[in-house]
């Protein structure tokens, strides 16, 4: 409206013809400053609200528990890569961690590739923590695999979850509120969450960035070991968007 002002105080007189043109060309500028939020690449960080909601959409459009810091972990039921259905009541007293994984998404190549994850996969479970790496993408996405892929991708990486969980329907990633690739969750013995967010401080598929971060993993396991809840227990996750089907 300001630019319709600023021209019709002008003189119209003999120059009718240049004041549409100019009236058009100043409200398309104005117009062009309006924004929309650019689509988000399988290489770009994405984060999550700082407060996590406590329900949300299905694709079915009913609503489902979302996991909430504090509060109980919802159990699930999902078919692992050696076709072995697994439940997280089964792990119940356990210290539990939910790894949401792409292979294929540089910001989790960045931690297999350094051996990072690797690491911190030996060292939970040999002190007799669960960890469930977790697959959400549907057939077809990117980082979609089969079990004998899934399998195969465990060998070849070094890597010692307790088990890797093919979601690809989707309805366990959609549960926890999964965002992104990785996505970490550290259940305490009590069946509450201890932590969800990002795996470290530092939003980068920098492998160099590793060293310089702060891991948020091995103290949320040690906080759930003593009964705590992590400090801090909710971070903005960082990473690939998982890769849901429609």
């Amino acid at each position: 409206m300001s630019c319709i002002k600023r021209l019709s105080a002008r003189s119209w007189a003999g120059v009718a013809a240049i004041g549409v043109v100019l009236l058009t060309s100043a409200c398309a500028g104005v117009s062009e400053k309006t924004t929309t939020p650019e689509a988000t690449t399988s290489a770009q960080p994405v984060a999550s609200a700082t407060q996590p909601a406590t329900t949300t959409q299905s694709t079915t459009g009913t609503e489902v528990a979302v996991a909430r810091v504090g509060q109980p972990a919802p159990n699930f039921s999902v078919v692992d890569s050696n076709g072995k259905t697994r439940q997280l009541s089964e792990f119940k007293g356990k210290t539990v961690v939910l790894e949401w994984t792409n292979h294929q998404c540089p910001f989790v190549r960045k931690h297999y590739e350094s051996g990072n994850m690797q690491a911190l996969q030996k060292q939970a479970t040999g002190n007799g923590v669960v960890w469930l790496s977790v697959v959400s993408s549907a057939q077809g996405q990117q980082g979609y695999v089969t079990g004998s892929q899934a399998n195969e991708l465990t060998k070849s990486r070094g890597a010692t979850p307790t088990a890797v969980l093919l979601d690809a329907s989707g309805n366990v990633g959609r549960l926890y509120g999964a965002r992104t690739t990785p996505h970490m969750y550290v259940i305490a013995p009590s069946g509450n969450m201890a932590y969800m967010g990002a795996i470290d401080s530092i939003p980068s598929a920098n492998q160099a960035d590793i060293a310089k971060a702060k891991n948020y993993v091995p103290a949320a396991l040690e906080a759930a070991k003593q009964g705590q809840t992590a400090n801090p227990a909710s971070t903005q996750p960082y990473g690939c968007t998982v890769k849901y089907g429609s």
